[in-house]
């Protein structure tokens, strides 16, 4: 049986008709940077989150960079954050001279532990950037209590969880800035990079604008030291074709996960847990076995692609030795990189595919 870990080829043929029309339109108007398209992109992804404003931009870890770049964040400042996350999320941080502090996660959402964040703020924090992992949120309300008592703000990486909802609002309008990517993989994916920044603050908003084109306030006018951060039109008229389609996409990605969880119900792994008042749009169905590399192999032996989001925490990765962290510092974040496992996830994932992959996992398990 042929399974693709996330089939965007099926996703295309659903909606090539709608696609082909959006990229052909740009390509007869040569209008490549910016426009109507653009505008109306953004005006769309606004109005889906409940955010004030959606600036476009070219890709998830630029959206981050721009989050804080647009609240001044730079040497000798420190923004605590989850060392369980792909690398982007602290890199950014890194890359503008500030320092990554990371704090341990829950052990049921794999997201930041509130409980332990208040420890880590010294009078060199600036923000608090939680990551909303595998398509569902941290617990936001408890990371803006402890925010609002030492003023700051909070970035959060939704990266992973456009579509998913904290308490009946919309991840990506839960904090100062939100956050996500458009890369293919994502539940809203481009045709290449892209990203949007979310926010409800003009001057954030304004500010944001100029960074990621330059710092231009006016042509060749410079008022900030910016990036090319812009998306391209290309990008933006698919992803509007693609958003018009995506709540139903959404609706899918949830019965298929739980379905997922229903099928392993009776077997070793550890499903994910949705906290209530939280949706997921399951970014990655992602699993826990003791057996973890053995289960791997095996599927992937029968024709099952897997992945591993991810095999080593951050402050354990050689690029932020510099920090001086060392094993055993973040326990939960290093217990659950061993054995955490992601299973093909797409809304196009048959039942017959979907029973065949928990037939499998239950005979290896």
């Amino acid at each position: 049986m042929k399974i693709n870990f996330i089939d965007l080829q099926a996703q295309y043929q659903a909606y090539k008709t709608e696609i082909d029309t959006a990229v052909l339109d740009v390509m007869a108007s040569t209008q490549f940077i910016g426009g109507e398209v653009l505008k109306k992109l953004e005006k769309s992804l606004a109005a889906y989150t409940g955010a004030k404003h959606a600036i476009g931009c070219s890709s998830g870890t630029d959206a981050l960079l721009l989050a804080l770049m647009a609240l001044d964040i730079g040497p000798g400042d420190e923004v605590i954050t989850t060392p369980f996350t792909f690398i982007a999320t602290a890199e950014v941080i890194a890359l503008l001279g500030a320092k990554p502090v990371f704090v341990d996660i829950d052990p049921q959402s794999y997201n930041i532990d509130p409980a332990l964040i208040e420890v880590a703020i010294t009078k060199r924090t600036r923000a608090i950037m939680p990551v909303s992992l595998y398509g569902q949120c941290a617990d936001m309300d408890a990371i803006h209590a402890i925010a609002a008592t030492h003023n700051l703000p909070v970035i959060e990486d939704g990266c992973q969880s456009f579509g998913a909802t904290y308490k009946g609002k919309k991840s990506c309008n839960l904090s100062t800035i939100g956050c996500t990517s458009f890369f293919p993989s994502k539940p809203l994916g481009a045709y290449g990079d892209g990203g949007a920044v979310f926010t409800s603050d003009d001057a954030l908003a304004t500010k944001i604008s100029m960074l990621l084109n330059h710092g231009q306030n006016e042509r060749y006018r410079h008022k900030y030291i910016g990036i090319n951060g812009r998306l391209d039109t290309m990008q933006a008229a698919i992803l509007s074709v693609k958003l018009a389609h995506f709540d139903g996409e959404v609706t899918k990605r949830e019965e298929i996960g739980a379905r997922y969880s229903h099928l392993l119900a009776d077997t070793p792994v550890v499903t994910p847990t949705i906290a209530p008042q939280h949706t997921s749009v399951y970014a990655q169905y992602s699993i826990r076995s003791k057996e973890r590399d053995a289960l791997s192999t095996a599927l992937q032996e029968r024709g099952v692609p897997v992945a591993v989001h991810y095999p080593l925490p951050l402050h354990l990765q050689e690029a932020f030795a510099y920090l001086g962290y060392k094993a055993g510092d973040f326990p939960l974040s290093e217990s659950i990189s061993r054995e955490i496992m992601s299973l093909p996830m797409s809304p196009y994932l048959t039942e017959a595919q979907q029973n065949y992959i928990v037939s499998l996992v239950k005979e290896v398990s």
